[in-house]
């Protein structure tokens, strides 16, 4: 019966196996954008509903401005790729909400918010494309889905390794347990975050310059970003986002790139 069982979880794995065409990587997705988005732009509704949306200022006005060229970028970018349909069920939105946390989101499916709290980092043009960049990506990557994919696959897996050690005494099974609860943390959903936000600053870093925006901009608003946390972060094997110096260390390193796919896609005018 365990057999069967460990059988069953892999095929379910194997055919969960999504390739997604903006980063030509196979993804573990249980979930489908029929499914998510419903849901996504209910949530983004009732948000917008629960809060302050500020309109007709210069700073909502900026977002809306960039908010645009990110998504005008998107889809330049992923016509070069083949993918002109990926798009069809986006519905873009990006409003300014007032609200003095330091954050901004994507939902899946388009649906943008930016802090007013950011504001005072981002500074400029570019620094709020450098968000808006980044987390677009995220939506573009499938990282939701993702995300949601492998917390039922950390559910599976708990309910397996129950299973595997249920002839076990008690307190084996406890030890088991623990085990398994911070070595799947650690060891697979915390580095699978972190791998989401690289992968987000990567593309991010690509739709800003088919923006038309210098990515260079982008180490500059990081910087200010490491400097407002005081240098006091989680140590990053415990944390869901990479180190300040090690994400700006990969931005300089993957400006190049991000530079030769514009110059291949085109920027936009």
């Amino acid at each position: 019966m365990k057999k069967y069982m460990f059988l069953g979880i892999f095929a379910a794995l194997v055919m969960a196996c999504a390739t997604n065409p903006i980063t030509g990587k196979q993804n573990l997705n249980f979930v489908s954008n029929s499914e998510l988005f419903p849901t996504s732009f209910q949530q983004y509704s009732t948000f917008l509903s629960e809060n302050k949306v500020i309109t007709g200022t210069a700073d909502a006005k900026l977002v809306e401005n960039v908010g645009f060229k990110i998504k005008a970028a998107a889809e330049k970018y992923l016509t070069y790729l083949g993918q002109t349909q990926y798009l069809k069920d986006y519905r873009w939105e990006y409003k300014l909400v007032d609200n003095k946390e330091v954050n901004a989101w994507c939902l899946p499916g388009g649906k943008i918010v930016v802090y007013s709290g950011i504001l005072p980092i981002t500074q400029n043009e570019s620094g709020l494309a450098t968000v808006m960049g980044h987390e677009v990506s995220h939506a573009l990557a499938n990282h939701g889905a993702q995300r949601m994919s492998a917390a039922q696959l950390q559910q599976i897996g708990g309910a397996a390794l129950g299973a595997a050690t249920s002839g076990k005494s008690e307190a084996t099974q406890q030890i088991f347990a623990q085990a398994y609860g911070i070595g799947s943390e650690v060891g697979v959903m915390l580095p699978f975050s972190r791998g989401n936000e690289t992968e987000a600053d990567k593309i991010g870093l690509t739709l800003m310059a088919i923006a038309g925006y210098n990515p260079d901009d982008a180490v500059a608003f990081w910087t200010r970003m490491s400097a407002k946390s005081g240098g006091a972060s989680t140590p990053e094997f415990m944390s869901t986002h990479p180190s300040d110096a090690s994400r700006i260390a990969n931005i300089k390193a993957l400006i190049p790139e991000a530079r030769a796919i514009a110059l291949k896609v085109g920027t936009i005018k």
